[in-house]
């Protein structure tokens, strides 16, 4: 099995976002080591060795990989001086379980399954996040009234990322 370069560009992006500074996969006769090499600035620049062979110390070449950019700041559907301040008093952060990419809605153009003002309860599913093509819905945890839905629809996200903030009953 071969590695395209898309592949690894998306794997170096999901690590750029992660707390990981390098991996190590094999898939069959094919072994990828991504790794930060410290340069390129706070972010760093990524290099992978990729080595189809089965000697793990004869790579079979060395490409530098930049990760894509990162998107812009999440937008949200309160002002920035709001949603960026930190919970009030009686709200709390919903955090996001895991990494991946934040989705509203189940589907493109359904409406999202939480927005400001909105009731939720401990397993109502606020959002769903993708990770590697596995799709995994988020459940509230608290109950309360929603008062801000924090990232933008579509961006990814880190562990422990807040979600939404509701203010609890």
């Amino acid at each position: 099995m071969s590695l395209t370069g898309k592949d690894v560009a998306e794997i170096a992006r999901l690590l750029s976002e992660s707390q990981f500074s390098s991996l190590d996969l094999k898939l069959g006769s094919t072994k990828l080591r991504i790794r930060r090499d410290g340069g390129g600035g706070s972010r760093g620049r990524w290099v992978a060795d990729e080595d189809e062979s089965s000697d793990e110390t004869q790579p079979q070449g060395e490409a530098g990989v930049e990760p894509p950019p990162s998107p812009p700041p999440s937008g949200s559907a309160e002002p920035a001086s709001e949603a960026g301040a930190g919970p009030g008093a009686g709200e709390v952060d919903v955090p996001a379980p895991l990494l991946g990419n934040y989705y509203a809605a189940p589907r493109p153009g359904e409406d999202p399954f939480v927005e400001v003002g909105d009731r939720v309860e401990p397993d109502t599913i606020i959002a769903i996040i993708e990770v590697m093509k596995l799709m995994n819905s988020v459940r509230a945890g608290v109950s309360g009234t929603v008062t801000a839905v924090l990232p933008e629809n579509g961006s990814a996200i880190e562990k422990g990322q807040a979600i939404i903030r509701v203010k609890v009953d």
